[in-house]
C-alpha cells in the first residue's frame, strides 16, 4: 500500500485576486504571486505562471501571450485562469509526483458577485483538481484573518481595497448586514497614473511601470509631513517624439491624479453607513472601520477616509494577506464556519 499517497490529502486556502493570488497551507503562506499566466499562442498551452509570467508581462513576442485572467475582481477568461490555478496549486506540492484526487479548497470572492461569477469561479477550482470547493465573501473573510470575532453581536465595518473591486462590508452576527462592492480599486489607481503621466508629462508609461510609479510615491493626501517619500525617476518615450525622456514624480501630483478615484470609495463606504441600521452604525463608531487589501498600504489613505467620514480608520496588520489568513482559518474550521460559506 502506498502510504505516501494516503497522507497527501491537500487542503488549500485560496484569496483569487486580480493583481496576486494567495494560497494558505495550515498556517503558512505556501504561495503569493501575481495573478498573471504566460501561454503559447500555438500550442495554447501554459509557459510560466505567477511571478515568472509578470516578468513576461508587456514584454511578449508574438509567439507568447501574457494573460491577467481576472479583471475587476471577477474572472474575465476562463480557460487562462484555470490554468493559472492549477500552475498555482502545483507549487503548494512542488517535488511531488502523485497528486492527490481530493482537493478541498475555501476561495475568498468578492460579495457583490453575481451567481454566474461564483459558478465561474466553483468550476475553475473544480477543473483545476478541487473537490470540495467553498466559497466565502472576501469582507468576510478580511474580517477573520484580521481577527474580528464576526460571530458576536455587534457591528464592525471591513473596507477591502483590492486590485479590480473595494468590498465595503457591515458585519454582525456572523452575516453581512449591508455592502457595498465597486469595481474601482488598484488598477484604476495604475490606469490613472498613466493617463496623468501621459497627459501632464508627455509619456508614455506602461501598465507595470504606474504599478511601481504608485507603490514608490502614491498617496493619497497632499501632504504627508514626514511619511513623505523621495521622488521618483520615471524613463520613458516622448508621447509625440519617441525621444527618451526622464521624469522626476512627486507624490503630491499622484495624490492629484487619482483624487477622483479615492473619492469612488469615500462615496461607496458612505453609501453602506447609509443603509447600516442606528445600533450597528452606533458599534462602528465605536469600534472604528478596519482597511485591507493592497490599497490599504496607499499613504495617507486611513487619514483621509478619517477626515472625510469622521470615525476612525485601522489598517489590518497584514493587509495584503487578510482575506487568505482568514480562508485559512475558515478551512480548518469548516464546522464552525459553514455558514460564513457558499
Amino acid at each position: 500500500m502506498n502510504l505516501g499517497f494516503l497522507s497527501f490529502v491537500q487542503e488549500v486556502a485560496m484569496d483569487l485576486g486580480t493583481a496576486n493570488t494567495i494560497i494558505m497551507q495550515g498556517d503558512k503562506i505556501v504561495v503569493d504571486q501575481p495573478s498573471v499566466v504566460a501561454i503559447d499562442r500555438d500550442t495554447n498551452q501554459m509557459i510560466a505562471v505567477g511571478e515568472r509570467a509578470k516578468s513576461m508581462y508587456e514584454k511578449t513576442n508574438d509567439r507568447i501571450r501574457t494573460v491577467r485572467p481576472l479583471r475587476d475582481g471577477v474572472i474575465a477568461d476562463f480557460s487562462a485562469c484555470e490554468m493559472m490555478m492549477r500552475g498555482l496549486i502545483r507549487m503548494v506540492h512542488s517535488g511531488r509526483n502523485i497528486f492527490s484526487p481530493s482537493l478541498r479548497m475555501v476561495i475568498g470572492v468578492p460579495s457583490g458577485s453575481t451567481e454566474v461569477e461564483l459558478r465561474a469561479v466553483r468550476d475553475s477550482a473544480e477543473h483545476a483538481d478541487g473537490r470540495d470547493v467553498y466559497l466565502i465573501y472576501e469582507p468576510m473573510a478580511a474580517a477573520v484573518g484580521i481577527g474580528i470575532d464576526v460571530e458576536a453581536p455587534e457591528g464592525n465595518m471591513i473596507v477591502d481595497i483590492g486590485g479590480g473591486s473595494t468590498e465595503i462590508a457591515v458585519i454582525s452576527l456572523g452575516g453581512i448586514v449591508s455592502n457595498n462592492s465597486i469595481r474601482v480599486a488598484g488598477d484604476e489607481l495604475t490606469a490613472d497614473i498613466q493617463e496623468y503621466m501621459s497627459r501632464q508629462h508627455n509619456v508614455k508609461v506602461s501598465e507595470r511601470m504606474a504599478e511601481r510609479i504608485k507603490i514608490h510615491v502614491g498617496s493619497a493626501l497632499t501632504d504627508l509631513g514626514d511619511e513623505a517619500p523621495e521622488d521618483y525617476v520615471v524613463h520613458g518615450p516622448n508621447r509625440i517624439t519617441a525621444l527618451p525622456m526622464e521624469v522626476s514624480v512627486c507624490y503630491q501630483e499622484i495624490a492629484h491624479c487619482i483624487d477622483k478615484t479615492v473619492a469612488k470609495v469615500e462615496n461607496a463606504v458612505l453609501a453602506a453607513l447609509e443603509t447600516t441600521p442606528p445600533e450597528l452604525y452606533a458599534d462602528i463608531v465605536h469600534n472604528g472601520i478596519w482597511l485591507s487589501g493592497g490599497g490599504a498600504l496607499l499613504r495617507g489613505i486611513d487619514r483621509r477616509l478619517e477626515a472625510k467620514i469622521g470615525i476612525p480608520f485601522h489598517i489590518a496588520e497584514d493587509p495584503l494577506h487578510s482575506v487568505a489568513i482568514g480562508a485559512g482559518v475558515a478551512l480548518k474550521n469548516i464546522g464552525r464556519f459553514s455558514f460564513l460559506m457558499r
